[in-house]
């Protein structure tokens, strides 16, 4: 497996950004604001897009009669937004701590150290650094990957002030809620083309490039859920980033919705 040290988003095919219906814009704009640290890059009365450093990572759009999404249901299990290191972690961890901002988890993967949390209408979200490369475990094209305690003392040890996401933030993975897993392990490795990394009891993680995983499907809530029924609150798309050399297998189409529903969007990157 590679192990050069760069970002998820230099694999031949990344997560680019998240696309979330929500039914109090204002609400969840100033969340993503003030708890996630993202900047507001354009709002007008139909939807925000967040980001940092001029990048769009999340955009939230406006529907006030939408259905509110139940936990059993396919989607969005939680957004992923990956900080440049330890000690951006740790300063984010303070800022929280400051805000009294209520979190769900905190954990050590292994090849990441992961802190979790839901915005204002239920939308999962962690908040992780990445260990080097160098140092993931690999056997048999598996990564090892776990989930223990967090060293919390030695992440706020490492922290830098927190004045919002730093440049560099991003997208590292999506994990979604699927109604089983053989149909989301055809979908996602067999019809995209994704390595399959590892297995959790169920759930199973997918990656190009030599990542632990840029998606996740698991079925711990939602385990035989029927097709989306749209509108509802949540996931809209998400939006992968397919670098000139990638090739998906047996994609034609810009856009394609997975079994339950969910979009997935792919565009070309540098």
């Amino acid at each position: 497996m590679m192990e050069m040290e760069h970002g998820p988003d230099h694999d031949p095919v990344s997560v680019a950004s998240v696309a979330l219906r929500v039914r109090d814009l204002d609400t969840v704009t100033r969340f993503y604001e003030t708890v996630v640290g993202l900047s507001v890059l354009s709002k007008d009365a139909e939807g925000t897009v967040l980001g940092t450093a001029g990048r769009g990572l999340l955009e939230l759009r406006k529907d006030p009669g939408a259905r509110q999404r139940m936990p059993q249901e396919a989607g969005l299990f939680h957004t992923a937004f990956l900080l440049p290191d330890r000690a951006a972690l740790g300063g984010w961890l303070r800022h929280v701590a400051d805000l009294q901002t209520p979190l769900q988890g905190l954990s050590d993967h292994l090849v990441s150290e992961a802190a979790y949390l839901a915005d204002p209408e239920g939308n999962g979200i962690e908040i992780y650094a990445d260990r080097p490369r160098s140092l993931w475990q690999w056997h048999d094209g598996q990564v090892a990957m776990t989930t223990e305690r967090m060293d919390v003392a030695a992440v706020l040890e490492a922290a830098t002030p927190w004045t919002g996401a730093p440049e560099g933030s991003m997208v590292g993975h999506v994990h979604l809620q699927v109604g089983a897993l053989p149909e989301a392990e055809a979908f996602y490795a067999g019809q995209l083309g994704f390595d399959i990394t590892t297995h959790y009891p169920g759930a199973t993680f997918y990656a190009t490039g030599g990542y632990h995983h840029h998606l996740a499907t698991n079925v711990w809530n939602s385990r035989g859920a029927r097709v989306r029924q749209r509108p509802s609150t949540g996931l809209e798309e998400v939006r992968l980033a397919v670098r000139e050399s990638a090739r998906m297998k047996g994609v034609e189409s810009l856009h394609l919705d997975d079994p339950w529903g969910t979009t997935i969007r792919l565009g070309l990157s540098a």
